[in-house]
């Protein structure tokens, strides 16, 4: 008997260190898709997409705004911005009977790339949205990192073992 993952419960985001950002509706997780080049030629019975290791697209990370806040300022400045979403995942302990809790955390760093002030609407939210750039992403997990990925840094990282060593090596980083 385990542990049955039911819905995320609750989340609260954090910009730059400052308090949690309240007009939040939802958030919108990057998508890890690899860099790929298509491979045929002799000795391939037709073709095939090779990824090319540790490398991602354009990874893009988007909260989605019911109103106009105060906090809506940070993300109209130019420059990177740093989001800290804790998320309290809920659990149903088939062995207990009851709901359980487990954390987790995504960390997002990256330039502001579109900021969406949404449409003003009588009785309705405003439906905005702030899209980042994802340059640095960390996923944790009940306090284990499960992935942490630094484009800039060569860094790829999935439950501790670091992808992106070799690669780093031999480019003499």
């Amino acid at each position: 008997m385990g542990l049955i993952p039911e819905k995320l419960n609750d989340f609260r985001v954090f910009a730059n260190g400052m308090p949690d950002l309240l007009g939040v509706a939802d958030l919108q997780l990057p998508s890890l898709d690899a860099m790929t080049e298509t491979v045929s030629g002799a000795g391939i019975a037709g073709e095939y997409e090779s990824p090319n290791f540790g490398h991602f697209q354009s990874m893009k990370f988007t909260i989605n705004w019911k109103t106009i806040t105060n906090e809506l300022v940070e993300f109209l400045k130019p420059g990177p911005i740093s989001i800290d979403c804790r998320l309290a995942n809920q659990m149903y302990d088939q062995k207990l009977g009851k709901q359980q809790f487990k954390a987790s955390r995504v960390l997002v760093k990256g330039p502001k790339t579109k900021n969406d002030l949404g449409k003003a609407a009588k009785n309705s939210p405003y439906e905005g949205s702030t899209e980042i750039e994802v340059l640095y992403l960390k996923v944790e997990y009940d306090g284990k990192v499960l992935v942490e990925l630094d484009k800039v840094n060569y860094i790829y990282k999935v439950n501790g073992t670091d992808y992106m060593a070799e690669i780093r090596k031999a480019l003499g980083k």
